[in-house]
């Protein structure tokens, strides 16, 4: 109780009767008084009050004490008045330890401010100047460090983190997006303003000899910078508004994404944005070699591919347009001229979903290939993302970073599984998974993305996913001829993430396609061009789609997508 507290209480009790009262049962040590209307629920609160009265007030008190079941209140035996004087004197030696602790750290942080405060007046007289006597510094990236050991260099970067040991060394991380170097400061380089209020991402200018780490030490890239020099770019704040501040490990993920623009500082992230660059290249390597073409379709358009339901719309000059939701039909196109072609590029589907593997832009890999069989499709995809992985696996920073995020991570070397549609649903029902309401998947239905990602991370491996029903796909893809009822699609379904690839063949008969968009419903005005493609020399010919978050929500076993983009952008999110 504080002393307040005591004094309040103290004022409830008959002075008359110098007693207090205690009620087992209907007392309370927050709220009594010690009093025969409002006793407290405890000896211990009763001899609290008691022990901090003055000592010549303390003698004409007594405890008096209903228990619980009993009738009537009677005065505190000798023991527990005992027992509950020994919990008092130990909960006030506590107290007064803890004040006396208190106290003491006060004072120690005083003597604390007032030394930093000292040394910071006095840093202001120091000042830096270059050795005029040593070699010319070259300006490198921390990348190329290694090759420029035992040679002066300046490197600027951001101060990634930094620590201080004792009042003559300094250790700062550097990092400048190429990756990360060790700077040692020592003597008058502590000494300066800059550094004693050097914070996480100011940027900096360090010069120096850099050298490998001594025997046992370890640093990024196993070696450091012995600065000679430095100076501050432009100073990060501290304080309330460090980037510590801003972002922080844990926080919730509506922050994180606000402060996305920072997050991507992080190593992780940062990690992540780089294999996806790398990831990037290698579909673009895998696809030149392959003899592919790559083009660049408008993402403006006044036609749809995957439904309208999805569709962002616009008004284009007083007509309606769309932002497109597959660079598909831009690609058949160009089989003519080009052969095998693809393209690397934004999709955009208006889709109010927010599980973890939906954005409402996303980058879609896409591609069409001229006089293909639906078994050469099939194996076309396989082949792609085997070989992007073999790609980004070969290089050694990539692999390492892979590895880093994803520890454990194999490349799939034996063929994909292949099912399809009729198969799953009779996994899914032999399995036991079902509907919500326990009744069984039956063909025809769409299987939603609970149960085929439970199917796929059970089996444990890439399912080439085929023969779905037509009514169930894109208007555009044609029937098997031993099965009218199933159309010539598959989806690639990747463990922990699901679908990440969806293609198929694609219906080259002009009447068959023009059938096809009278049962969509579609007017085939704005289709003019392409229904030209089966008019003027049609070919058998398929394609597919991959989402390049997806697969690498896949290779970095991400949680979801919306780490794998630079900005995510879904329902209800624009920011920054």
């Amino acid at each position: 109780m504080s002393m307040q507290d005591i004094t309040s209480k103290t004022s409830q009790l008959s002075v008359g009767e110098h007693v207090v009262y205690v009620d087992e049962t209907k007392g309370s040590d927050a709220t009594g008084h010690g009093t025969v209307d409002a006793p407290f629920a405890t000896a211990l609160a009763a001899v609290t009050l008691i022990g901090n009265m003055p000592e010549e007030k303390q003698e004409a008190f007594k405890v008096m004490v209903q228990k619980a079941g009993a009738e009537a209140y009677a005065e505190i035996t000798a023991s527990a008045l005992k027992k509950a004087r020994k919990a008092h004197k130990d909960a006030a030696n506590k107290a007064r330890r803890v004040a006396e602790q208190a106290e003491k750290q006060q004072a120690q942080g005083e003597a604390k401010r007032i030394e930093e405060q000292r040394r910071l007046e006095e840093s202001a007289k120091v000042e830096l100047i270059q050795d005029a006597a040593l070699p010319a510094a070259k300006k490198i990236r921390v990348q190329d460090a290694e090759a420029h050991r035992g040679q002066r260099v300046k490197v600027f970067g951001w101060v990634h983190r930094h620590r201080v040991q004792g009042r003559d060394m300094m250790f700062v991380v550097l990092r400048d997006g190429t990756g990360f170097l060790q700077c040692v400061l020592t003597d008058r380089l502590c000494h300066t303003r800059d550094a004693l209020s050097l914070t996480a991402e100011t940027t900096v200018c360090v010069y120096g000899v850099i050298s490998a780490v001594p025997e046992g030490k370890t640093a990024p890239g196993g070696h450091e910078l012995a600065a000679d020099y430095w100076e501050v770019v432009s100073r990060a704040p501290g304080g309330d508004d460090a980037i510590s501040n801003r972002v922080s490990e844990g926080a919730d993920p509506s922050i994180l994404l606000q402060q996305r623009h920072l997050v991507i500082r992080g190593e992780r992230a940062a990690a992540v944005l780089k294999v996806r660059a790398h990831v990037m290249r290698a579909f673009r390597a895998h696809f030149d070699a392959a003899g592919y073409f790559e083009v660049t379709p408008p993402c403006m358009v006044q036609t749809q591919v995957e439904g309208g339901s999805t569709l962002f719309e616009f008004d284009y000059y007083g007509e309606p347009a769309y932002l497109t939701q597959s660079s598909q039909l831009y690609l058949e196109t160009c089989l003519p001229s080009m052969g095998a072609v693809y393209t690397l590029a934004e999709s955009y589907r208006a889709e109010k979903s927010h599980t973890r593997r939906h954005l409402s832009e996303y980058t879609h890999c896409e591609a069409e290939i001229p006089f293909i069989s639906f078994d050469d499709l099939l194996d076309g995809i396989e082949h792609m993302v085997k070989d992007v992985v073999a790609r980004v696996w070969a290089e050694p920073e990539t692999r390492a970073m892979i590895e880093q995020l994803n520890p454990g991570f194999e490349p799939p070397v034996e063929p994909f599984v292949r099912m399809r549609y009729e198969e799953a649903i009779v996994w899914l029902n032999e399995h036991n998974v079902r509907h919500e309401d326990g009744s069984p998947y039956v063909f025809g239905e769409d299987i939603p993305e609970a149960p085929e990602r439970a199917m796929t991370d059970a089996i444990g491996k890439p399912i080439l996913l085929t023969h779905f029903p037509g009514p169930i796909k894109a208007f555009y893809m044609p029937a098997t001829k031993e099965d009218p009822r199933v159309t010539e699609s598959v989806d690639l379904l990747m463990p922990g993430v699901g679908e990440i690839v969806g293609g198929s063949m694609r219906i080259w008969d002009h009447d068959e396609l023009v059938a096809a968009y009278a049962r969509e419903g579609l007017d085939t005005a704005p289709y003019y061009w392409y229904l030209d493609q089966r008019k003027y020399g049609s070919c058998p010919h398929g394609g597919f789609g991959l989402g390049v978050e997806r697969f690498l929500a896949w290779l970095l076993n991400r949680f979801s997508v919306r780490e794998c983009c630079l900005y995510p952008r879904f329902v209800d999110r624009c920011q920054p």
